[in-house]
Parts: structure tokens; C-alpha cells; sequence
């Protein structure tokens, strides 16, 4: 009997199971993760949780297993002892996909075309999409994968916020307050500023003014240039808020979840105007009168 219950567990073992090559393992109990594997097409079941406990405690977060087809008992072995290297990129708030996808090919040697081809695939918007963070990503990972995984993961986050902060989710709306977010993360000199430079955005949009801020013409490969007043005679996109009145439709760079809570809940002024003071922050000022005053301080 006792021989036959054995054959049957190295049979059961040796049972071929596909897999990807880079899987992720969410943190929880073993059962969870069995069920989540389910989840994402997995030919596995309670009986492996079972097996999977006698073998080792699960790693968690992304996996590389040795090839893409193995038998369900060294899959199993591979969830307890395998890790996959793993390469950081950091998204700093307001910079622009456009240097991190320039970012994402120097580190795991990509062809920038081809990232640029694939976030256009998968993405949106142009830019906005991918959230200022730093991703642990699988350093064997093609570029699709990457590309997938960091759109996928930030439009969850992006879903998660919406819900969390206005009560639900539509895409339009919610990267029309992204686009705002956009603006006020490159204008603010801190976080403290940016409920005010909101208001700011919010009060000329009311009198019908444009909004006239630079920080929207560094967008894509402009966003560590400096705005003169050719490139706001010449430049015909939509970001040109000296030329086309209210938000852009579309962000003009990553966004922080500051500066998306500061989209939301401006501050309550009157201020239609700032400038960069000499400490390095902002005097606001709700008439041109005031504004003229500021700039002299600046000069003088």
C-alpha cells in the first residue's frame, strides 16, 4: 500500500507544468499563493500547498525559474528556492517618460526604440501614466515584460487612488486631475506649495485666463530645458499654456501622490500670480499690481 501511495506522489510530481519564465509570488500563506497561482492559469491545487509546506516556505515577490516547462515537483522547489536578481529605477516626480525610458534602456540594455514602441502599445497617455517610484524590476526581463509591468502596476495604483480620493474610477477624468498634477509638481517648490499653485491653476481658469506656466512646456524631451520666450512663440502642442487656455488633455510628466491630492483639494486663495523668490520658493499674489512688486524684489 505504502509503495503504491508513493508511486502515485512521484507520478503526481513528475506531471509537466508550463510556466513563465519570471513569475510574481504575492507575501501571504501558502494556500493564498496556491490560489493565486490558480488565478493567473496555473495547473495546481490544494494537494501542492500541502507539498509546497514539506518543501520550504515560498519566496516571495518576482521568481526566475530555471525554464518554462518542469515538472510540478521542481516548480514547486523553485517556489521555495528560487529569486530572481533584481535591478532599481527610480521615477523622480516631474520627470518625464521620455529620460526614463531612456533610464530603463541603459540599465538592462534595451533598445529605446523598441521601449518607446512598446509603452505606446500599452500606455494611455504619452506620459503620466507611470507613477514617480522606485520599481524593483526581474534584471532577465525583455522589455515587454518590463514595459507591462510598470504601466500594469501604476494603472492599479492610478485605480486604487481614483477610488480612494474622488470615489471612483474613469480613466478621461482622472488623467484630466493627472494632467493638473502634472503642472503643480513641476511649479511647486514643495509640497507646501502645491494645494496653493492648485488654487492658483483653478482661479485663472475661473476668470478665463491662460494659465501661462512653464512647467507645462517641459514636457518629453524638453523637460530639463529652459523656456524662452522663441519656444513660447513656436511651440504649436497642447502643452503651450501661454497659447491655449486651460489644462492640457494629456500630463506632461510623472506625478507624486501629493501632487494629485494638491489636484483635488486646492487650497482656498485669491492668487492669480507667483514667482520664484531668492530662497528658492514662491511669493503668490492675487493682482498683476502685487506680481510686478514680486518680480522687482527679485531683480533688486
Amino acid at each position: 500500500m505504502c509503495l503504491i501511495l508513493l508511486l502515485g506522489i512521484c507520478f503526481y510530481l513528475s506531471i509537466p507544468l508550463h510556466s513563465e519564465k519570471i513569475i510574481f509570488i504575492p507575501k501571504g500563506s501558502t494556500k493564498g499563493i496556491i490560489t493565486h497561482l490558480q488565478t493567473k492559469g496555473y495547473n495546481v491545487s490544494l494537494i501542492d500547498a500541502y507539498f509546497l509546506r514539506l518543501i520550504g516556505r515560498p519566496q516571495s515577490g518576482w521568481i526566475e525559474l530555471p525554464q518554462t516547462t518542469l515538472s510540478k515537483g521542481k516548480f514547486l522547489n523553485a517556489l521555495a528556492t528560487s529569486k530572481a536578481p533584481m535591478k532599481n529605477v527610480t521615477l523622480i516626480p516631474g520627470e518625464t517618460n521620455y529620460f526614463f525610458l531612456r533610464q530603463i534602456a541603459q540599465t538592462f540594455n534595451f533598445n529605446i526604440n523598441e521601449l518607446e514602441s512598446l509603452y505606446n502599445k500599452y500606455a494611455p497617455y504619452s506620459d503620466g501614466v507611470i507613477l514617480a517610484n522606485t520599481y524593483s524590476l526581474p534584471y532577465h526581463a525583455n522589455p515587454e515584460f518590463i514595459i507591462q509591468t510598470l504601466i500594469n502596476q501604476s494603472l492599479e495604483k492610478h485605480k486604487s487612488l481614483a477610488n480612494d480620493l474622488v470615489g471612483y474610477y474613469n480613466e478621461k477624468q482622472w488623467f484630466q486631475i493627472v494632467a493638473k498634477a502634472s503642472i503643480i509638481q513641476k511649479e511647486a517648490a514643495n509640497v507646501a506649495e502645491m494645494p496653493i499653485v492648485s488654487s492658483v491653476i483653478d482661479n485663472r481658469i475661473a476668470k478665463n485666463m491662460p494659465l501661462q506656466m512653464d512647467g507645462s512646456l517641459n514636457y518629453g524631451k524638453y523637460s530639463h530645458t529652459r523656456i524662452t520666450p522663441d519656444r513660447i512663440r513656436n511651440d504649436l502642442s497642447e502643452f503651450n499654456t501661454y497659447k491655449y487656455s486651460g489644462i492640457p488633455h494629456t500630463p506632461s510628466g510623472s506625478v507624486s501622490i501629493d501632487a494629485i491630492k494638491a489636484a483635488i483639494n486646492p487650497a482656498k486663495t485669491d492668487y492669480l500670480y507667483f514667482m520664484r523668490n531668492k530662497n528658492g520658493t514662491h511669493d503668490f499674489s492675487a493682482t498683476y499690481g502685487e506680481h510686478l512688486k514680486n518680480i522687482k524684489k527679485v531683480k533688486n
